[in-house]
């Protein structure tokens, strides 16, 4: 039988470079590079989770980590304040204010890419 201690997630991307540039600098996480080349994030729950290289990459058309904010007017300013665009759908697809902001139909949500194209989000944890 499996044990589900020490699970984890994992994603791809197309650039590893551009990823551990971005998850580690840009947004400040703890980034590794395991024996394999591979990225491994230790978010703050203590839950890993692995960046792996792949030439066919395709971006994930779905949101791949959601990051809790108490604030997320906040996390948003400060999230393009570091060059990170949060306005990534029309308002035709998700109507949001002019931050990326959608309100008022479940918590408060903002979306955001990766180098890679993959999608990720700033969401109310309220």
């Amino acid at each position: 039988m499996f044990s589900t201690t020490g699970a984890f997630s994992g994603f791809s991307v197309d650039d590893i470079d551009a990823a551990r540039t971005f998850y580690g600098e840009t947004l400040g996480l703890d980034v590794t590079t395991n024996d394999m080349g591979f990225l491994e994030l230790t978010l703050g729950s203590g839950a890993m989770v692995l960046i792996y290289s792949k030439p066919d990459h395709t971006p994930a058309s779905y949101t791949i980590l959601n990051f809790p904010a108490d604030d997320v007017e906040a996390a948003v300013d400060d999230l393009n304040a570091r060059g990170v665009t949060t306005k990534i759908y029309p308002d035709e697809q998700m109507p949001s204010d002019s931050k990326g902001i959608m309100r008022g139909n479940g918590p408060d949500i903002a979306w955001f890419l990766d180098p890679a194209g993959n999608v990720l989000s700033v969401l109310s944890s309220r």
